[in-house]
């Protein structure tokens, strides 16, 4: 890590209209991942967000990084994958209960 910032949490920011509900905790959670992001001395071009199902899992849309929205419950196995054969990434899962614990 480094001390000198990159990038800006406005460069974070993607050009996707947000499409959650009003007043649902993921426009904060948003906010303030792309509100830290700058100081943990990341390249932006190596950071990956992977997401499941559900809403919290559109997030990959709305961080100007790279991302995916991949199936079902398999977020964590992607990321893992991703970061075996990529060390140099900065991989990041978004999900919810639904999708990382089985719904039902």
């Amino acid at each position: 890590m480094s001390d000198t910032k990159t990038f800006t949490s406005k460069d974070l920011v993607s050009d996707q209209d947000v499409r959650w509900c009003p007043g649902c905790g993921d426009y904060s959670i948003l906010k303030q991942v792309q509100s830290v992001m700058p100081d943990l001395g990341l390249k932006k071009e190596n950071i990956v967000f992977i997401s499941g199902i559900g809403c919290s899992s559109r997030f990959p849309y709305y961080m100007n990084t790279y991302g995916m929205h991949s199936i079902h419950g398999r977020a964590t196995a992607i990321s893992s994958g991703l970061k075996a054969s990529r060390k140099d990434l900065s991989v990041w899962i978004i999900t919810g209960d639904g999708d990382a614990l089985s719904i039902g």
